[in-house]
């Protein structure tokens, strides 16, 4: 594992402490490394809702209306909508 130097602020040094204090975790590296986890989970989910967007956006647009597409979505749904 690759060893780190890092400076917090006082109120996030304060916030690890809580952390192992209240025993989720036992050492300030537990913490910091399922912080990384969760931000890189979080990143992968982001980094696939904008390629579904951007995939979206490259299909083209349409030319129904807002009340014509809410009707297609309804049905397509069983009027679950």
């Amino acid at each position: 594992m690759a060893r780190q130097s890092i400076t917090l602020t006082q109120p996030n040094d304060a916030w690890l402490k809580e952390q192992i204090d209240s025993q989720e975790y036992t050492n300030k590296s537990e913490v910091v490394n399922d912080l990384i986890r969760q931000a890189r989970k979080q990143q992968a989910q982001i980094d696939w809702i904008r390629a579904k967007i951007e995939a979206a956006e490259n299909s083209g647009f349409t030319g129904k209306s807002k009340d014509q597409i809410l009707a297609l979505a309804k049905k397509s749904n069983h009027g679950k909508i």
